[in-house]
C-alpha cells in the first residue's frame, strides 16, 4: 500500500518521528515531512540527518494545532502517520491545557483534513500510559484505559477521537499503542538518556525517581517498522495495536544494565523533584504484542529477554557517548 504513496509524517523533527522519515526514505517512500513552525527554520532532529537522506523528503513547517496549515500540509498525501504530540508528562502537570490543545485539538485537525481530503489511511500514535498501572500481564488491547496524568488522559481523548471517525465517518484510523520507545535521540526527559547522559559526562551518581515501576522498552528501530506495517496493513483499520518488546524490567535494574554496558559501576540517587504524585505513578508495563504479530507479522528485533535489551543499550549508548551527541544534552539539569 505504501508503494507509490505520498506520506505525510507529523512530528517528523522529533525523536521517534525523525528516524520513521529516515526509514521511509531509505525504503524508497515519498514523504512530507510536519514539523513545529519555529523562526529559525530547524527541523529538529533532521537537521542532523545524512545528506542523501535529507535531499529526499520535503520539508513542511506548521503547527497541529492550526487547522488551515494541517489540511495545506495533507494536500496531495495519501497516507498520514501521526506522532505530533506533548508528551513530557511532569510538564502535563505543569500545563495541562496545552496538551489539550496539541493532543486532542491537533488530533481532531488531521482527523478533519484526512476526512474531508479523502486519505487512504491515518495512523495514530497513542502510548501505552493510556493503559494506567498493568491491571494485568502482559497489557493487552482489551485493558482498560486509566489516565494517572493530564498527558495519558489526552492521549485517551485523542485515540476515542481516531478512532470515533473511524466509526462515525468510516475514516480510515488505526492507533498504534508503542510501549517505551527508546533509542538514539531521545530527550533527556526520558529515563534511559537520563542515566546514559549522566554516567557518559562522568558521573557515577545517577539522580532519579522512582526506580521500583517497571517497563516494556521498545527499540525504535522496532517501533519505526511497527509504523510501517501497521499503514500497510488493511485488516488493522479501526483497531488499536500494541507494539512494545514482551519483556519487563524495573527502573533500578535498567540503570544497573546500562551501567553493565557501559563499564562503570554507580550509585542511585533519588531526587525527589523526578518522582511523580503518588496516584500518578504507572507502576507496571509490559505489553501483549500478540495482536500486531497476528495482523501485520510484527515482532521486536530487540526484545523478548535481558539480551535483547542489552543489544538496544548497546546501540544507544554508542551514539550518546559520541561527543558532538552527548554535547547536545544538558545531564546535570532536570528537564520537566
Amino acid at each position: 500500500m505504501l508503494n507509490g504513496k505520498r506520506i505525510l509524517v507529523t512530528g517528523s523533527d522529533g525523536f521517534i518521528g525523525s528516524h520513521l522519515v529516515e526509514h521511509l526514505v531509505n525504503q524508497g517512500h515519498e514523504v512530507r515531512a510536519f514539523c513545529l513552525y519555529n523562526s529559525f527554520g530547524s527541523l529538529g532532529w533532521l537537521d542532523t540527518l545524512d545528506v542523501e537522506v535529507k535531499n529526499r523528503f520535503e520539508p513542511f513547517l506548521g503547527d497541529i494545532r492550526d487547522p488551515h496549515g494541517v489540511k495545506a500540509a495533507m494536500q496531495g498525501c495519501d497516507v498520514v502517520l501521526h506522532l505530533a504530540a506533548l508528551i513530557a508528562i511532569p510538564y502535563s502537570y505543569h500545563s495541562p491545557a496545552t496538551y489539550v490543545d496539541t493532543n486532542i485539538t491537533g488530533t481532531l485537525n488531521i482527523l478533519q483534513a484526512a476526512r474531508e481530503l479523502g486519505v487512504s489511511r491515518v495512523v495514530h500514535t497513542s502510548t501505552s500510559e493510556t493503559y494506567g498501572t498493568a491491571q494485568f500481564v502482559p497489557i493487552s488491547e482489551e485493558h482498560p484505559l486509566v489516565g494517572q496524568s493530564p498527558y495519558s488522559a489526552s492521549k485517551i481523548g485523542a485515540d476515542q477521537m481516531a478512532l470515533s471517525f473511524q466509526k462515525s465517518f468510516d475514516t480510515p484510523v488505526t492507533v498504534l499503542r508503542p510501549f517505551n520507545t527508546y533509542g538514539p535521540r531521545q530527550s533527556a526527559r526520558a529515563v534511559i538518556p537520563t542515566i546514559v547522559a549522566q554516567i557518559a559526562a562522568g558521573s557515577r551518581q545517577i539522580k532519579l525517581g522512582s526506580v521500583s515501576p517497571t517497563r516494556d522498552f521498545t527499540f525504535v528501530t522496532d517501533t519505526v517498522r511497527g509504523f510501517a506495517a501497521i499503514a500497510d496493513c488493511d485488516s488493522a483499520i479501526g483497531e488499536v495495536v500494541n507494539i512494545g518488546s514482551n519483556f519487563e524490567i524495573s527502573i533500578g535494574d535498567t540503570v544497573m544494565a546500562i551501567a553493565d554496558v557501559m563499564g562503570v559501576d554507580v550509585e542511585i540517587i533519588t531526587d525527589e523533584q523526578r518522582i511523580r504524585p503518588e496516584k500518578s505513578e504507572v507502576e507496571r508495563l509490559w505489553a501483549d504484542t500478540t495482536k500486531a504479530q497476528r495482523l501485520f507479522g510484527w515482532s521486536a528485533e530487540f526484545g523478548g529477554s535481558i539480551e535483547g535489551f542489552r543489544k538496544g543499550l548497546e546501540k544507544t549508548v554508542e551514539w550518546f557517548t559520541k561527543p558532538e551527541n552527548l554535547a547536545q544534552y544538558k545531564h546535570d539539569k532536570y528537564n520537566i
